[in-house]
């Protein structure tokens, strides 16, 4: 058991484990901002762009709320297949993926541009012969003619 416990251990402490867990909460948490964004700001706009329809009470009503025993109408007892929390969902759904797109097309960039090599510099241009390396080559050109 105490080795089961040593490697569940060594799995835990791994680096790989640890980023996914900040991962999971930081997405968490851009959920519930995304969400609030697509409830709080979008739709609204959408529902007046729309003449006012509230997409939260988009539903297909299968079976009519009844009225209990005071006669008083039991929303409750309604069944309906509600979709405009639906189109709020896939809404919330898109901006999260562009979010996501975005940031790894940016972290992607920046793993590019460290992976590229450094441009190799420019070998400098051999300087010009000075006076007695030009006397030397005459020389030398002048022995060889006469063999």
């Amino acid at each position: 058991m105490s080795k089961f416990l040593s490697e569940f251990k060594t799995f835990a402490m791994r680096g790989n484990v640890i980023d996914l867990a900040v991962g999971v909460v930081i997405g968490g948490a851009f959920g519930k901002i995304t969400t609030s964004i697509v409830n709080d700001i979008i739709m609204p706009v959408i529902g007046v762009l729309t003449g006012g329809i509230n997409f939260g009470d988009w539903k297909i009503v299968l079976k009519e709320a009844v009225a209990n025993a005071e006669g008083v109408i039991d929303p409750a007892t309604e069944v309906a297949i509600t979709f405009g929390n639906t189109i709020a969902i896939i809404l919330d759904f898109i901006i999260i993926a562009f979010a996501v797109f975005c940031l790894v097309k940016g972290i992607n960039s920046l793993h590019r541009k460290k992976e590229e090599p450094a441009p190799e510099p420019e070998a400098p241009a051999e300087p010009e012969p000075t006076k007695e390396e030009l006397l030397l080559t005459e020389i030398r050109d002048l022995l060889r003619e006469k063999k």
